[in-house]
């Protein structure tokens, strides 16, 4: 599909487009602004799903707090459960859930299970959200120069 200019001269495209910003891809979404001239064909199975489940984990209070702790050094189930008032297999599955989208990873030794924080997942929601700045920092631009515009011509 074509990109379509609206009366204000932002040019919006009526499907997602991918596109590539600071080295990382993203896709912009239904009606986005045309941001980056350099946009491929929207491929959703090239998207990760990882970042849903990213931001999903990172979303629980918990969760951020062993993140956090963490990325100061690994640490032991225990030590990690310690300053979190709730039941062992409760904070296990808050475990589960961060080893499932792959920002925590343990290992057994003995009867003891060590966290180790990965950063791996963390730098992709680093780029998404920098690709985000970039393209509000641009729509804001725009709109500077929009309100600019309308504001020489009452003048």
């Amino acid at each position: 599909m074509d990109a379509q200019m609206d009366e204000s001269g932002i040019c919006h495209r009526p499907s997602l487009w991918r596109a590539v910003v600071g080295g990382k891809r993203g896709i912009v979404s239904v009606g986005a602004n045309c941001l980056d001239h350099h946009a491929e064909s929207p491929s959703p199975k090239r998207m990760k799903p990882n970042l849903d489940a990213c931001f999903a984990a990172l979303a629980d209070p918990t969760r951020r707090a062993v993140v956090e702790r963490l990325a100061r050094g690994p640490a032991t189930v225990s030590e990690l459960a310690a300053p979190h008032p709730i039941a062992l297999p409760t904070f296990m599955r808050h475990l589960g859930v961060l080893e499932a989208c792959g920002l925590v990873r343990s290992e057994k030794t003995g009867r003891v299970r060590t966290c180790h924080v990965n950063p791996d997942p963390m730098l992709e929601v680093q780029g998404w959200m920098e690709w985000q700045r970039v393209i509000w920092e641009r729509r804001l631009d725009q709109l500077d120069q929009l309100a600019l515009k309308l504001e020489g011509h009452s003048a």
